[in-house]
């Protein structure tokens, strides 16, 4: 089989897009494996099929670089609404459907997207430390410096994401520094890709929220940048008794489109 796909990336968090609006597509883990495989296939952190649907302008299904099925992506929605333009499903406005509800975007003037993302109630906070679901799990835990300058990076994170309470499901951890009040800088390693990646949009939105609890959590609309070892985001969000109105913005690069033999 013969398989086109178009390659995305959104502050180096990459992607392998594929149109499977007529339903044909079905691809084993292996193949999503090999697909995603940077040394013997295309290359990418994740792979998303975009699909029909009746309620929506589309529904996006994700898949880690592992070859599973995974919990939302906040970069790959992004870039999934541009490969949507690209396909001329939309213009600047979308409405669809991922593992964790609806969402709805809008691509700006700048070609940057704004990804609309879930509500946010509930925090677990253990001193410096956050747990917490943006559409996938998160562990956000804050330091005095630069994470840029963590030894190890990889192999602290894996110790989290691989001990006793989160080795069954796994959860992405997030390093996390405060350079000012609605600036921070990050470092993320994803679980279903087992390493790091350059940006993470789920992790950057958790990073943000895990932010402005620490400081207290006063009531108000917020708009935090955030610098990846990939580019720079910026979360908004408006807090009362949760976080809502949540929005993920960044660019979403259209890289090239190919053909691949499966």
């Amino acid at each position: 089989m013969i398989l086109q796909f178009s390659k995305y990336q959104g502050t180096g968090n990459d992607f392998v897009l594929i149109d499977n609006r007529q339903g044909q597509i079905k691809l084993s883990t292996k193949e999503i494996r090999f697909l995603c495989d940077r040394h013997f296939g295309i290359g990418a952190d994740g792979l998303m099929l975009l699909q029909n649907h009746p309620d929506f302008d589309f529904e996006m299904v994700y898949f880690n670089s592992d070859g599973n099925e995974s919990t939302m992506c906040g970069n790959g929605g992004r870039c999934i609404v541009a490969f949507a333009r690209q396909l001329e499903i939309i213009e600047n406005t979308a409405r669809f459907l991922a593992i964790d509800g609806a969402h709805e975007a809008e691509v700006l003037n700048d070609n940057r997207v704004s990804l609309g993302m879930i509500d946010v109630a509930e925090i677990t906070q253990n001193e410096s430390d956050f747990v917490l679901s943006t559409g996938s799990p998160h562990y956000v835990h804050f330091i005095e410096r630069s994470p840029n300058e963590v030894v190890d990076f990889v192999a602290k994170a894996q110790s989290i994401r691989n001990n006793e309470t989160f080795k069954a499901d796994g959860i992405n951890v997030n390093f996390a520094h405060m350079q000012a009040a609605s600036v921070l800088q990050m470092r993320t390693y994803e679980r279903g890709v087992e390493n790091e990646t350059l940006s993470c949009g789920t992790g950057t939105v958790a990073v943000a929220i895990a932010a402005h609890a620490k400081k207290g959590g006063a009531k108000g609309t917020f708009t935090t940048q955030i610098h990846t070892p990939g580019g720079q985001l910026a979360v908004k969000f408006t807090y009362d008794t949760r976080y809502q109105q949540v929005a993920l913005i960044g660019p979403a690069t259209h890289v090239f489109n190919g053909n691949i033999v499966l």
